[in-house]
């Protein structure tokens, strides 16, 4: 292949509970509502330079990918995203206040090197990572 990919474009989860993950994304992450097509059960959330699509598992899109997400069926092992001014302090009281469970803060392997990293769940159980800065930054 001789283009190389260079971001993630987007990243699309089906969902059993459409504005509860709005909600999380939104309201939790600070992700911003950019597009809705409601006769498809998509809605497109922004998250810098990539989306974040959440497709309705009942829904015209939703429903060819099997049954809706729980213990037994999963729709991603989880994704990681890059928070730029990272503060451990500042990012776990922010959870604590929005009722959100996270695991320890642990070194990990990303896009930019090794750095801080927290997972988390949301509302439809997907593991969700937050990254800091990598150690050579």
């Amino acid at each position: 292949m001789s283009n190389r990919v260079s971001r993630i474009d987007r990243v699309v989860i089906r969902s059993a509970n459409v504005p509860a993950m709005i909600a999380f994304y939104c309201d939790v992450l600070g992700c911003a509502k950019e597009r809705e097509v409601e006769g498809l059960g998509l809605v497109q959330l922004r998250t810098g330079a990539s989306l974040i699509d959440i497709v309705d598992a009942v829904g015209e899109l939703g429903c060819m990918g099997g049954p809706p997400p729980g213990e037994d069926a999963r729709n991603m092992d989880h994704f990681c995203m890059r928070v730029d001014s990272w503060d451990e302090g500042a990012i776990r009281a922010h959870l604590l206040v929005n009722d959100v469970d996270a695991g320890p803060t642990k070194k990990r392997y990303g896009a930019e090197g090794a750095g801080p990293s927290i997972y988390l769940s949301d509302p439809d159980g997907n593991a969700v990572g937050l990254k800091g800065p990598s150690d050579k930054e």
